[in-house]
């Protein structure tokens, strides 16, 4: 599937990935938090496996590279996106196609006189919503009903009572956070060449301010090419990309994290309370005296923020050359080598203005810290083709491919933390000064190499057969498991080209795909298949007068581990009608993975939580569907949309020998640690949420009063999972699913779905005279979310003292306000998920909008420019979505 690029690059981002979403059928594109720098989530056609890594193969210029930095691309240098989604396309890559793969193409030189390309823009951007918190009257009612004595010495002294705080203006720590931020770009290129000799030189300088205070990212990248023909069989190539980015900033965190740097920063803006009973400048005061410093919540958010040090500078370089040597006209080699040098650097430090590093703070016993940690990843590759092209009698074409690969790579890292610094003013370079914490020093590699064979073969180019094989040995695995050999093989029929659909005018072009392959994955550690040992100071002991550290077990190794295995099945249809005007594409698939790298729970017996193992096997199936039209065309106004729409269905077909489910638990809070909410049970989707049916409020029908005023749960009224004695009214209810009269773990069921339905995008282009127009609408249907803010701030489930709350929990249940919906103060039950937090997902998205003129050729001649647009371009207009954030 081809990116449309040309729409794509409308919208004002700094990197491919961020206007991908919608574009393409069987992609979906994702983000976890808003931070500037960070790189989005891609999966193509559903997650292949339950505990590793689904994101795509990325190919750079010829390049494979396994999870890359989207932002060393700069966007405007992009000539094509390609999406191979089927075996038999991905199956050239062998191992590292599993998840799919992206072709990216980047621009070279052409024929002709210099070209000399600026493009810039600047950009403004805006928090479109923001959480509504309670006011300093709501705020001081729900501390009331929390601890009226506390409350009475903190807010009612000198006379006050709740009424004083009713009008009070409290302090909004949003206003403070969030900050219109401007974004500006410029792109700068020159680029020709002759029949000999092509060429192009690009650079670019990207700023992006955060719209969070102190947070930022930024972009320095340049690129060569060159392809020069030294005679009539030689010709050589290179092609040379640089990129320095500068994060800085709340740290981010990596793609796969449950909870986030930025998460916390927002349950801390939140949860501080917008009134003093003391007076006090929240705003200005580094920390609230009024509540215990064991809360996380009491140290100024603002504070903090606008004095954390924090910097993440990553410089990568991706260069590559080619040499093709014509042996004969018909025969010819390539070999190809290229080298990914990445560095990045982290730096943290905190001093006493922030939470981390004051005095006064639940970590006050630190002091001043910071850290460094540096990593080098060196990732290498050698790949060979031999390419047999001929024709026979004019109705053959036969296309041979021979090739060898060979890649590597290699990654070392050191870090170092500090605490108690006593020098703050020296910042990060008065580390030293510190007493240490950790030290790191680590050094990894792996190996690849590859042999592969690949024959194109078509009859009149009605017929089309493709078969290819391609053997993989990983230095991940072991002994005889290291080598694994995939298959596939593809054909197609242009039916248009039949004599029967001759006479079919309005039908230009009519193809059936059918291709069924094999492909492997090997995303483990690199050591995976050994047992690792630490050295622990906690494990020392004497020996020759002296105390020897000791070593001890970190993970069991499993020397079995072998390929995991992917196998594709694809049906699709290519339709071409009036003149092309009408283009329809349609994909069914069904993907199976086996022998899948799990990270499986190991008995408590062994000493060990985890190892990998080859258990289980995931499905994946669905439909895909793409339009493309020309609505209207005519002298001055052309109308076109691009409409696509995808269905995939994911199950667990297999796991262990009786073992019926895999348990995954969200780590982000104390109280609900070690409780499950992904579940992947057999023959279910594998990352169903699983929990509690809320059921509403207990209300004072639900209870016998007794003579001492205490209530008592009725009889034929069944608990919320805490003990009946303790059930009150107003506390949360949840339903007995089985009718045993008790509310367990026996009464959960799926109560949400992770993966969506359906995703889709549509893209309508209207031109007219010099005017051009794009609107791009993006949507997802049909998954859930899990809003744990709500578990916080609607009910305060963690039973944080002072700490806000969201606004509409001002309507939580009381003896005079019987709510069916929000419980009452205290009232949360146990730590469980449930129905109540479960949101709809789905969403309709104006991603993009541009508006742009172009000035006619007859103006720009006199001044010998070939071309000049200006636009003006909007991203994330609004969207629509029952998921409330």
């Amino acid at each position: 599937a081809q990116v449309n690029i040309t729409d794509m690059q409308k919208a004002p981002v700094k990197s491919f990935d961020d206007a991908l979403a919608g574009r393409v059928a069987g992609v979906e594109v994702s983000s976890n938090e808003g931070q500037p720098g960070i790189s989005n989530n891609i999966v193509i056609r559903g997650n292949n496996s339950v505990t590793q890594d689904n994101t795509p193969l990325y190919v750079i210029d010829g390049f494979p590279i396994d999870n890359p930095n989207n932002n060393v691309i700069n966007p405007e240098e992009i000539e094509t996106i390609t999406v191979l989604k089927d075996a038999s396309s991905t199956a050239i890559y062998g191992s590292r196609g599993a998840n799919g793969v992206i072709v990216i193409t980047t621009k070279r030189g052409a024929i002709g006189e210099p070209v000399v390309k600026y493009n810039g823009y600047v950009a403004v951007q805006r928090v479109s919503e923001r959480e509504e918190m309670m006011g300093p009257y709501e705020f001081v009612r729900l501390q009331n009903d929390l601890d009226p004595i506390t409350t009475a010495a903190v807010y009612f002294s000198n006379g006050r009572n709740l009424e004083s705080y009713r009008n009070v203006q409290g302090v909004d720590f949003q206003n403070e956070l969030y900050r219109d931020a401007l974004m500006h770009s410029n792109n700068i290129s020159i680029s020709g060449g002759t029949a000999k000799t092509r060429y192009s030189v690009s650079a670019s300088a990207l700023g992006q301010g955060g719209v969070i205070i102190n947070s930022g990212f930024s972009r320095y990248q340049g690129r060569v090419t060159l392809d020069q023909e030294l005679n009539s069989k030689v010709k050589i190539g290179i092609n040379a990309n640089y990129s320095s980015i500068n994060i800085t900033g709340t740290t981010p965190s990596s793609s796969t994290s449950q909870i986030n740097a930025s998460t916390n920063l927002m349950y801390s803006v939140w949860g501080y309370r917008p009134v003093s009973g003391s007076n006090a400048d929240l705003l200005n005061e580094l920390f609230d005296p009024e509540i215990d410093e064991t809360v996380n919540y009491r140290f100024n958010p603002i504070s903090s923020v606008n004095n954390e040090y924090r910097k993440n500078v990553n410089n990568s370089i991706i260069a590559n050359a080619y040499v093709d040597y014509a042996i004969t006209s018909k025969l010819k080699l390539r070999v190809t080598g290229g080298l990914n040098n990445n560095q990045n650097r982290s730096e943290s430090f905190n001093n006493t203005l922030t939470r981390s590093g004051s005095p006064f703070g639940p970590l006050g016993a630190s002091g001043v810290n910071g850290g460094i940690a540096y990593r080098q990843v060196n990732n290498w590759v050698n790949e060979n083709t031999l390419t047999y092209n001929n024709s026979f009698n004019k109705n053959h074409s036969l296309n041979v491919l021979l090739g060898a690969t060979l890649q590597g790579i290699n990654a070392t890292g050191y870090g170092y933390t500090a605490v108690a610094v006593p020098n703050e003013s020296l910042g990060i370079n008065g580390l030293d000064e510190g007493t240490p914490r950790t030290i790191t020093s680590t050094a990894t590699g792996s190996t690849l190499a590859s042999g592969l064979a690949r024959v194109n073969y078509n009859y009149k180019s009605r017929y089309l057969f493709t078969a290819t094989v391609r053997a993989d040995g990983s230095s991940k695995f072991r002994d005889d498991n290291k080598w694994s050999v995939f298959t596939s093989g593809a054909f197609a029929w242009r039916m248009s080209d039949e004599p029967f659909m001759k006479n079919i005018k309005f039908i230009n072009d009519a193809k059936l795909r059918i291709s069924y392959g094999e492909t492997g994955n090997n995303r483990i550690g690199d050591f995976s298949t050994y047992s690792t040992f630490i050295i622990e100071p906690m494990a020392a002991y004497a020996f020759n007068n002296s105390i020897v550290k000791g070593i001890i077990p970190m993970a069991i190794g499993n020397p079995g581990l072998k390929w995991e295995t992917t196998a594709t099945t694809n049906i699709g249809y290519d339709l071409s009608l009036f003149q092309d005007r009408i283009q329809f594409t349609f994909d069914a698939y069904r993907k199976t993975t086996f022998d899948l790298l799990l990270n499986a729970s190991l008995p408590t017996t062994t000493g060990y939580a985890n190892a990998f193992k080859n258990i289980g096997k995931v499905r994946n199936q669905g439909l895909e569907f793409t339009l493309n039209t020309v609505n209207i065309k005519t002298k001055d106004f052309t109308w076109s949309s691009n409409f696509n729409i995808s269905f995939n269905e994911n199950k667990l077909l297999g796991l262990a020998d009786n073992q019926e489910s895999l348990q995954t638990p969200i780590v982000w809070e104390r109280r609900y640690t070690g409780v499950p909410l992904y579940v992947a049970k057999l023959n279910n989707p594998i990352a169903a949420m699983y929990g509690f049916v809320f059921d509403g409020i207990y209300q004072f029908s639900d209870f016998d009063q007794l003579p001492d005023g205490r209530y008592s749960l009725r009889a034929d009224v069944v608990n919320n999972g805490s003990a009946r004695t303790a059930v009150q009214p107003g506390d949360i209810k949840y339903k007995d699913l089985n009718g045993d009269g008790v509310v367990n773990t026996l009464d959960q069921t799926q109560i949400g779905r992770a993966y969506p339905i359906h995703v889709g995008g549509f893209s309508n282009n209207f031109n007219y005279k010099n005017f051009d127009l794009n609107v791009f609408l993006q949507w997802s249907y049909g998954n859930d979310i899990v809003n744990a803010n709500r578990l916080v701030f609607e009910g305060n489930a963690t039973g944080a003292v002072g700490l806000n709350q969201y606004a509409s929990y001002a309507d939580r249940w009381t003896p005079g306000n019987p709510s069916n919906t929000l419980n009452r103060v205290g009232g949360q039950g146990p730590a469980y998920y449930s129905s109540r937090v479960i949101e709809d997902g789905s969403y309709l998205r104006l991603k993009t909008v541009s508006l742009g003129y172009s000035l006619g050729s007859a103006v720009l001649k006199n001044i010998k420019i070939r071309s000049l647009r200006a636009y003006l371009s909007a991203q994330n207009i609004f969207t629509i979505t029952g998921y409330s954030g």
